[in-house]
């Protein structure tokens, strides 16, 4: 699980780490919001109506769901699922209150958050992006801080101060996470090295 402020780069690691690491891949959520200038649907997100939504909400579609600046977003069962059943590790890109709401369910998983190296910083990258005004930056900026004050709920944190460093400690994050004895066949162990 990935949690990170807007704006922090953790679609950009995201990206890098899908790129790179085999056996990985992301948990696309649906979301209520409207889709920004180059995203594709059913690959950066899926986009349904609020009462689509709503609907998944009470048929118990979701694994978790929040509202995050106004607009619903949500993880489905099914899809964790499939790719769980294909072997894949996952990768789910959530606020802190879906993060929340699966540590009481996924207590296997790993939960890392991605902070910027500063308020300040955050601010000139959520200008730089030319995508939000400055009302809704300020608010996407009151919002980090709240989120930010649940960094101790997450089992790793790292700060993006440079895209390259960030991404190591993230891959590195990955790669131990993958070499836990609790991701080992027990049965591997006994018939290769004859041990019980």
């Amino acid at each position: 699980m990935i949690s990170a402020p807007s704006g922090a780069g953790k679609t950009t690691l995201c990206r890098r780490i899908l790129k790179k690491i085999p056996d990985i891949k992301l948990s696309v959520s649906y979301t209520t919001r409207q889709p920004r200038k180059g995203e594709t649907n059913h690959v950066d997100y899926t986009f349904v109506s609020k009462t689509q939504f709503m609907s998944m909400i009470n048929k118990g579609e979701f694994a978790e769901w929040a509202t995050v600046h106004g607009n619903l977003y949500g993880t489905s069962l099914k899809r964790l699922e499939k790719l769980n059943r294909e072997g894949y590790d996952i990768i789910l890109d959530i606020d802190t209150h879906g993060a929340i709401q699966l540590k009481k369910t996924c207590t296997n998983a790993v939960y890392i958050f991605i902070l910027p190296p500063s308020l300040k910083i955050l601010e000139e990258r959520l200008i730089n992006r030319k995508t939000d005004s400055q009302d809704v930056i300020a608010r996407r900026i009151e919002n980090a801080k709240a989120e930010i004050a649940h960094y101790n709920d997450y089992d790793y944190i790292v700060v993006n101060n440079s895209l390259h460093k960030a991404y190591r400690e993230l891959e590195s994050i990955i790669i131990s996470s993958r070499l836990r004895t609790s991701r080992v066949d027990p049965k591997w162990i006994e018939n290769i090295y004859n041990v019980k």
